[in-house]
């Protein structure tokens, strides 16, 4: 097959930190690429070079497109040849129109005005192409997580794509919109558009991709074509941690201690709309030691609950009671649920859990300021050292816990994350998606803390759209429905095929 794009001996550095080692990478014309490994393997940097995201000069090695070497001094050279990525972090305009998102900076205009009447034929073809009924004239903001990748995808193909590039394009979309990114991908592929697609999602890697490029620590170790093999996902992963993971999950010994949390008759209403009651009455309780996992599909209340039961965090009129060890137990604000032994490891730790422009040390401490400062002033060299303690404890890969958490992979930012809710001490920790978006053998180190949480007496609450992931780890699994729980069942009762019976029958009954 006609090769498309060659990348050879890439070799990219920052400061202390080497993250391409003479890559080598080699695309076919028209087919779907797969690049994968761990977070931090050099994956997205490798794509940034490619899109002139690392212009020329900054990066050893040399690209070729169609034969030809090729040197970018920013996306928009890249773009000229139809090299378009969309990055993990949708690059649209909220309160623009998809008609206005499809063409900023592209626009169909004349001596300096916009022909709007073309300017939306055009859109509504582009969106016929991805699938997409929205009309052109409707904000970003109304759409979904899923649709609002489609309108980036439909934007490439506004640039005359030949080269698409997707960095973790499912990683926050439920399986159903998953389920349509993947079929316009193959459908792109039969006419003639090529792709990259960067995922950790590799059952979705084996459904797509003819070929697979696994990196690991900044070098590549393998290229496997799927054509002409089944390429297993024991064999990827081997590739992508070095070592094989013969359990996904850390074996644990079950046992269930005395009463921590009991929530009771728990109601909340939507914070804007006050009419509208988004949680109903749920009740539970954790035991010491417990992990109970809390499943659903998207919209079904999970996160709203947690954040609600966190201080509020979420919701208005909300009702119901918290007991901690049999005593009440004051949520109504943040700082008075985490001074009660609550902590929440929110599903969005680019936006609400980190800074990402401060250093590791004060995203550790953030939430305890008390215990590393001295009358209102921090003590600088007591921040820095249980910062060193988390990064030893919890394997954090970084050259220095001064470093900026906007540098680290994204399994390493949700280590930041976990030890900052840490070092608050916590009776109860609720995680929300806590792998979301993060390799496997990441994962795996985020189970060994959670098993670890349950060891010391913890009680664990755990939200995941990833069913496996519940099976696996929890103790006791509630199914989560329309705003409430439609049912519970232990671990040795539930099955992907009872959650989902669950969930359904109860709708049916809706």
């Amino acid at each position: 097959m006609q090769t498309i794009l060659e990348m050879r001996n890439i070799t990219k550095t920052f400061p202390g930190v080497k993250a391409l080692d003479n890559v080598n990478l080699k695309v076919s014309a028209g087919e779907i690429h797969a690049l994968v490994g761990e977070n931090g393997a050099g994956k997205s940097t490798l794509m940034k070079v490619l899109s002139g995201v690392h212009a020329d000069g900054s990066y050893e090695g040399e690209i070729l497109f169609d034969g030809q070497k090729t040197a970018f001094a920013g996306i928009g050279d890249s773009e000229a040849l139809g090299i378009i990525i969309i990055h993990q972090e949708l690059a649209l305009v909220p309160l623009l129109s998809i008609a206005e998102n499809l063409f900023l900076g592209n626009e169909r205009a004349h001596r300096g005005m916009v022909n709007w009447p073309e300017t939306f034929r055009q859109t509504e073809a582009l969106l016929a192409k991805v699938g997409l009924q929205e009309p052109p004239a409707a904000l970003v903001d109304t759409l979904g997580v899923g649709k609002q990748q489609l309108v980036e995808i439909a934007k490439a193909l506004s640039k005359d794509v030949r080269l698409l590039i997707l960095d973790e394009p499912t990683a926050a979309l439920s399986e159903s919109d998953s389920q349509v990114l993947l079929d316009l991908l193959l459908e792109l592929k039969a006419q003639g558009v090529t792709s990259i697609i960067i995922s950790h999602k590799l059952n979705e890697v084996r459904r797509v991709a003819d070929t697979i490029t696994i990196i690991r620590d900044g070098a590549t170790v393998s290229t496997l074509d799927a054509r002409q093999q089944e390429v297993s996902e024991e064999r990827i992963v081997r590739d992508m941690v070095g070592r094989d993971l013969s359990q996904r999950y850390p074996a644990r010994q079950r046992k269930a201690g005395d009463m921590l949390l009991e929530v009771s008759h728990w109601n909340v209403w939507h914070p804007e709309h006050k009419s509208r009651q988004v949680i109903h009455d749920v009740s539970f309780h954790v035991r010491a030691g417990e992990v109970v996992g809390i499943a659903g599909l998207m919209g079904a209340g999970r996160t709203e609950l947690a954040m609600s039961l966190f201080g509020h965090s979420y919701g208005q009129n909300i009702s119901g009671s918290v007991r901690l060890r049999g005593e009440p137990l004051d949520t109504s604000t943040v700082s008075a649920a985490i001074r009660g032994g609550l902590a929440y490891v929110t599903e969005d730790r680019k936006e609400l859990g980190l800074i990402l422009d401060e250093s590791i040390h004060r995203n550790i401490t953030l939430a305890n300021l008390r215990d590393v400062s001295s009358s209102g002033v921090i003590n600088q060299a007591e921040e820095a050292r249980v910062a060193e303690g988390y990064r030893a404890a919890m394997n954090i890969r970084t050259p220095s816990v001064a470093q900026r958490v906007v540098n680290l992979s994204g399994g390493n930012q949700q280590k930041v994350v976990l030890s900052k809710w840490l070092f608050t001490s916590p009776e109860v920790l609720i995680l929300d998606e806590p792998t979301r978006g993060i390799d496997v053998g990441a994962k795996f180190e985020i189970y060994s803390i959670i098993n670890e949480l349950s060891a010391q007496g913890k009680g664990v609450i755990m939200i995941s759209s990833e069913m496996p992931e519940l099976l696996g780890m929890s103790d006791r699994i509630h199914v989560m429905n329309e705003g409430g729980f439609v049912g519970e069942l232990s671990a040795d009762e539930a099955s992907q095929e009872r959650i989902m019976s669950l969930i359904v029958s109860d709708r049916e009954k809706i």
